[in-house]
């Protein structure tokens, strides 16, 4: 199962988190995803997008 926008190609990032002693932790940062079904040519499917693309209006939903 992909975690990755359809749309923007947004995927996860490796971060790393700072405890009180200095010591690095490595975590992943996983964006928004929504599985939305959307108007694509006519045809009706179901992709995964991140909710950023979701709020600028990016894709059209099918009703």
């Amino acid at each position: 199962m992909s975690k990755k926008c359809d749309v923007c190609g947004k995927a996860p990032i490796k971060a790393a988190k700072l405890t009180f002693s200095h010591k690095q932790i490595v975590h992943t940062q996983e964006p928004n995803l929504q599985s939305v079904k959307v108007n694509m040519n006519g045809t009706v499917k179901r992709i995964k997008v991140c909710t950023s693309c979701l709020r600028a209006g990016k894709v059209q939903k099918a009703i």
